[in-house]
């Protein structure tokens, strides 16, 4: 097992600068998976759901009494509500050029 985790540690050996060096002539240009034209898009619409859903908790937070609350409605309501608000969060910054 240890020779195992030696070997793997040691394959890919080169000794030569020649084979160390890449040439950035065959490298392939990265690109986003999502368009910078819908950031703005999808900020908005994803912060607008993020905001229904926080209202949505806080509203049964205050109706609710003790007897009829539910915890895993409110998890669940809040777990959706920080989904879309932190997505909306971040696409509201790639909107605005801070990329993170």
């Amino acid at each position: 097992m240890i020779r195992a985790i030696t070997l793997f540690i040691r394959w890919p050996r080169t000794n030569s600068p020649a084979k160390m060096m890449l040439d950035v002539e065959h490298m392939s240009r990265y690109v986003s998976p999502v368009n910078p034209a819908v950031f703005p898009h999808l900020s908005l619409l994803l912060l607008g759901i993020g905001v229904f859903f926080t209202a949505w908790f806080f509203v049964y937070e205050v109706t609710a009494t003790k007897f009829t609350r539910d915890i895993f409605k409110e998890l669940l309501v809040s777990l959706v509500a920080a989904l879309f608000s932190g997505f909306g969060v971040l696409f509201l910054l790639l909107w605005v050029g801070i990329y993170v």
